[in-house]
């Protein structure tokens, strides 16, 4: 058994392989996590099991439920430590049937996307990640963690119980770091020249994501050797600012005036990556744009919206600089976060170039939430008075 962290949303849980599942080992859940003891199991799993959702697909949702479940067979009431138990053996059974359970029962369900934390960094992607690599049938048994009085257990008291039982302690982060540092998940699949109006020309290497299928593109200048520090702008798609000229944000400008600077050293990569309105898609970011107009600022209208106010991740974008040969840069940005986050996947930044676009009436809120909200370095912009 661990204990499973996700330091993002400060939540932990017991998790254990649902092969290991034992009378004993539910008995310490209950007692110890306090929590709902839940299944995880694939996506296509629950399918086959023929286990429905309750309620739709939400992409925001932290977790995706599924129907309470009971063994059809060998149980009494369903809710003994000993009854869950079985009904979790029935449910991972590799010969098991639809007519091997019942619903409503006992165990509640949660279905882990196809990618695992790749495809979406939470507990239930985790738990199931964590029963791949174990070389175990993919499925866990988790149940949240609870303080004496009921709350959810801070990461204090998550450490606290792990060093009590001798528990290891896992985050999801730490996963999502060590599948990307030891998984090839995109490829490249198509390579071509361009020429660009006001950057020269370039090499366009197109990758695909094995996780969600999205295609990102690395614009190509120079020869790049690994020992080199090569310049780079990791950008993140904004059909709006990039394509229109939306003047809500400085995203076009940027874009522009990296390739301009890269074609001035003579040397470098852009990597552009599928991740609209910081990960959260078009049609949201046209939905925060609304909430803008409301009077919210661009982190305010993510967070109403149900997502993160920054829900971008840089795995790919290393990976992409890895497969070119670039393990050492001078990055093109504003964003300390996005310092972090490259490090974090083994690609040593070493210096940081800024890329700020003067402030408009139209980009001035939205430029103060980045530097006040997001910490972005403006050196430029005095703050709000």
């Amino acid at each position: 058994m661990v204990v499973l962290t996700d330091g993002a949303q400060g939540e932990g849980q017991l998790c254990l392989l649902a092969d290991a599942i034992t009378p004993d080992a539910v008995n310490f859940m209950a007692t110890h996590a306090r929590g709902l003891v839940c299944l995880c199991l694939p996506e296509d799993r629950m399918r086959e099991l023929g286990i429905p959702l309750m309620g739709p697909d939400n992409p925001a949702s932290r977790e995706r439920f599924g129907a309470s479940i009971e063994a059809r067979r060998g149980v009494t009431t369903g809710i003994s430590a000993a009854d869950r138990a079985t009904t979790v053996r029935a449910a991972i059974a590799r010969e098991a049937q639809p007519d091997d359970i019942v619903m409503p029962g006992h165990i509640q369900t949660l279905a882990a996307r196809p990618g695992g934390v790749l495809a979406r960094a939470a507990l239930a992607e985790a738990a199931v990640d964590l029963t791949r690599l174990a070389g175990a049938t993919p499925g866990a048994v988790v149940c949240t963690v609870l303080d004496d009085d009921g709350s959810v257990a801070t990461a204090a008291q998550l450490g606290e119980l792990a060093q009590l039982f001798a528990l290891p302690l896992v985050d999801v982060a730490d996963l999502v770091t060590y599948r990307l540092r030891n998984e090839a998940v995109v490829q490249r699949v198509a390579d071509a020249p361009i020429v660009t109006t006001a950057a020269g020309r370039f090499r366009t290497v197109v990758y695909r994501s094995d996780v969600d299928r999205h295609e990102h593109i690395a614009l190509v200048k120079g020869r790049l050797r690994p020992s080199d520090a090569v310049m780079v702008r990791v950008h993140s798609e904004c059909l709006t600012g990039d394509v229109f000229g939306s003047q809500r944000c400085d995203c076009g400008d940027q874009l522009w005036r990296a390739l301009e600077m890269i074609e001035r050293a003579g040397r470098g990569v852009l990597v552009y990556m599928h991740q609209e309105g910081r990960g959260i898609g078009l049609a949201n970011k046209i939905l925060a744009y609304a909430l803008q107009d409301q009077g919210r600022d661009t982190v305010e209208a993510n967070l109403e919206l149900g997502f993160e106010d920054d829900g971008r991740d840089y795995g790919l974008a290393a990976q992409i600089l890895r497969d070119l040969g670039v393990c050492r840069v001078r990055l093109l940005t504003n964003n300390p976060k996005k310092i972090d986050g490259l490090q974090r996947y083994g690609i040593e930044v070493v210096e940081r170039l800024p890329i700020e676009i003067p402030a408009h009436p139209g980009t001035l809120k939205y430029l103060r939430t980045k530097q006040q909200k997001l910490g972005h370095i403006l050196s430029g912009l005095k703050p709000a008075p």
